[in-house]
């Protein structure tokens, strides 16, 4: 399974009581994520993309909060002149779910 496969499915509702992916799960689906990084305490998956200006980093953070609104999966977005970061958690199970990784990869292949 590549990151198309994951691009291609779609966030399942979270319920209560979800619990958060393994670490070695979370590091076989990063291995499939290009340009994510994951964070020290391995609850978040992030992204930075970078412009020249500001009209594109808005661009990303709308598209961000498009595809989090589409999905039911909302992301953090931060943005300035010449930057966009999306981070990706579930806080319900207070760590990494698939649908971390389903939404980075559709925001990937959204800007691909």
């Amino acid at each position: 399974m590549g990151n198309d496969d994951l691009a291609g499915r779609t966030c399942q509702p979270c319920r209560g009581g979800v619990a958060p992916l393994e670490a070695g799960e979370v590091a076989a689906l990063m291995q499939r994520l290009d340009g994510w990084l994951l964070s020290e305490d391995g609850r978040t998956v992030r992204r930075r993309f970078e412009f020249k200006g500001y009209l594109k980093a808005v661009e990303m953070a709308n598209l961000a909060a498009w595809l989090g609104n589409h999905q039911g999966h909302h992301a953090d977005i931060t943005f300035g002149w010449g930057y966009c970061e999306v981070a990706f958690t579930t806080h319900e199970a207070g760590g990494l779910t698939e649908n971390d990784f389903i939404c980075a990869a559709r925001l990937d292949a959204l800007v691909a």
